[in-house]
């Protein structure tokens, strides 16, 4: 639950998605559930003459299992807010 929570954090923020077919999308998180899908708002592939086809694309849902990784500006991440909530869920696991 720690990366869902995390991402929560981001929703308005601008994210570049790189997918496991190596397509990278740029664009505006919108939402995220408990699977990691994600919803984006404002896309636009960093690639555009690679792939013309996704020009007219312009909100875009992703599933979780789908992301290879998740770009971010160093400016949106709250380190810690991140770094305790890593201390939390391992005490917790440590405590079962």
């Amino acid at each position: 639950m720690l990366f869902f929570s995390f991402f929560k954090t981001l929703v308005d923020q601008e994210i570049i998605l790189e997918l496991k077919n190596d397509i990278e999308i740029k664009g505006t998180l919108r939402s995220v559930d408990q699977y990691l899908n994600l919803k984006l708002d404002n896309v636009s592939t960093v690639n555009e003459n690679k792939y013309p086809h996704l020009k007219a694309v312009k909100n875009l849902f992703v599933r979780g299992s789908t992301v290879r990784y998740v770009h971010m500006s160093a400016s949106a991440v709250d380190c810690t807010l991140l770094q305790d909530a890593s201390r939390r869920e391992a005490m917790a696991q440590a405590g079962k």
